[in-house]
């Protein structure tokens, strides 16, 4: 995809950073402009990270000095010094953190709202300004999470379940004559060979989960909640889920959006 701008127009950068992958989107104010998708390498460096975001933008035809403001959520410390140097070294900005003392709008009534990931605040604040509440978002990450935002804005809690691909690799790991599959909807529960075996038990299973949890949530709630779906299997799952309403895949990136205009 390319971008051409017209006049003088500054961008936001937002970063999110996950075990598994790093989302990374270009905002022209409330517009998504460009996106992408990287692998986590927790060992890289703030110029390894700097050169492969240069070339993404000007495969784009942007430029690093199009880049007004960059906003990072991360739950990977050993990358945060590397993305704090980048920004600043390539972008010449300070960059936005998600943590402690930034403004979110999100009041957090857990009992230690310091362990809140920086990835469930940018979720609730993006679900909560997109959607209202009450709402559940359900986030299909390295870990699958659930978070529960009250009608008020008020960030409840959740339950971390493992995610579909450490739980289909620790399969593979330790059991011995089972191979890697491909994460599919298989045609059938009853499968009639291994693979198809494996995928029924990966796809139906984690449906059977996330609609169990979400159901049980719903009964602690006064008001029956919206329930979003976000992170990279959440189409899959949601295709065949009860309880899944919307998909937004780009919900993060949103809430790192709102959170950096929050904070200007």
């Amino acid at each position: 995809m390319q971008i051409y701008l017209t006049g003088v127009t500054l961008l936001l950068l937002t970063i999110d950073v996950g075990n598994t992958h790093i989302m990374l989107g270009v905002y022209r104010e409330d517009k998504i402009l460009i996106y992408w998708r990287l692998a986590t390498r927790k060992e890289s460096t703030e110029d390894e990270l700097g050169m492969v975001v240069k070339n993404l933008l000007h495969n784009s035809h942007l430029r690093l000095s199009d880049i007004e403001a960059v906003a990072i959520s991360s739950v990977v410390p050993p990358l945060m010094y590397s993305l704090d140097r980048m920004a600043t070294k390539y972008f010449n900005v300070e960059p936005l953190i998600i943590g402690p003392g930034i403004k979110t709008g999100l009041n957090i009534v857990t009992d230690n709202p310091r362990e809140v990931g920086a990835d469930r605040i940018v979720n609730a604040v993006a679900g909560y300004n997109m959607y209202g509440g009450p709402l559940i978002i359900v986030d299909f990450g390295t870990a699958t999470t659930f978070c529960a935002i009250s009608e008020t804005g008020d960030y409840l809690g959740g339950v971390i379940a493992p995610g579909i691909g450490i739980s289909l690799e620790a399969l593979f790991q330790k059991a011995a004559k089972l191979p890697r599959v491909e994460i599919v909807r298989p045609e059938k529960v009853i499968g009639k060979d291994t693979i198809a075996s494996m995928q029924a038990g990966i796809v139906f299973g984690f449906v059977g989960q996330v609609d169990g949890i979400v159901r049980r949530m719903v009964r602690e709630f006064q008001i029956e909640p919206q329930v979003i779906a976000t992170g990279g299997f959440a189409s899959l799952i949601a295709s065949e889920s009860e309880t899944i309403s919307e998909v937004n895949p780009l919900l993060t990136l949103e809430g790192l959006r709102i959170i950096s205009t929050m904070n200007r």
